[in-house]
């Protein structure tokens, strides 16, 4: 996993507003799914970018088939898709960069693309990889940090928080 500063990924999880989920799913069961529902909890705006969706909705946001079709304006573009696939992305999100005001290339878990985030610095965007908005900002807002995931590790014991049976201790 690629190192990032936690205030570089703060500063960008603060200032972002628009995100374009490129390979955002309908299907409840998929990470995309969650990670759309619990960003538009947040208060993030999200057009989500799917060909085969073009039109419906997804989470009561319209979907469009390419970032061209996002009336914008646009913060970050999230992939959601293969490592191979990223490059495309980027160069269709630099053809777009100044009528949406692109300021992030994100790239969720998995996705890693040294070409993409060579593209994407060299047109003046940040570039985070292989990491995940809805986890860094659980992480950050303390909402999963009882899990281990500020150690950076995460297991299966109860903290210490809780006594037997998951139950809250009281003092």
């Amino acid at each position: 996993m690629p190192a990032y500063p936690d205030e570089l990924i703060k500063r960008i999880l603060r200032t972002t507003k628009t995100i374009a989920m490129v390979g955002a799913s309908g299907n409840e069961m998929r990470p995309s799914y969650f990670a759309m529902k619990y960003l538009l909890d947040k208060g993030y705006l999200i057009d989500p970018i799917n060909p085969g969706m073009a039109g419906k909705e997804i989470l009561g946001r319209k979907v469009y088939a390419n970032l061209a079709e996002v009336p914008g304006p646009i913060d970050m573009v999230d992939i959601f898709r293969s490592s191979d696939a990223a490059p495309g992305i980027v160069r269709e999100a630099l053809k777009e960069k100044d009528r949406l005001g692109l300021k992030t290339i994100w790239m969720q878990l998995g996705v890693v693309s040294e070409e993409a985030e060579k593209l994407a610095r060299e047109a003046g965007l940040e570039v985070i990889m292989d990491r995940c908005p809805k986890i860094e900002h659980g992480r950050f807002s303390g909402e999963i940090g009882w899990m281990g995931v500020n150690r950076r590790v995460i297991d299966n014991r109860k903290p210490a928080l809780f006594g037997k049976g998951g139950t809250l201790k009281r003092n």
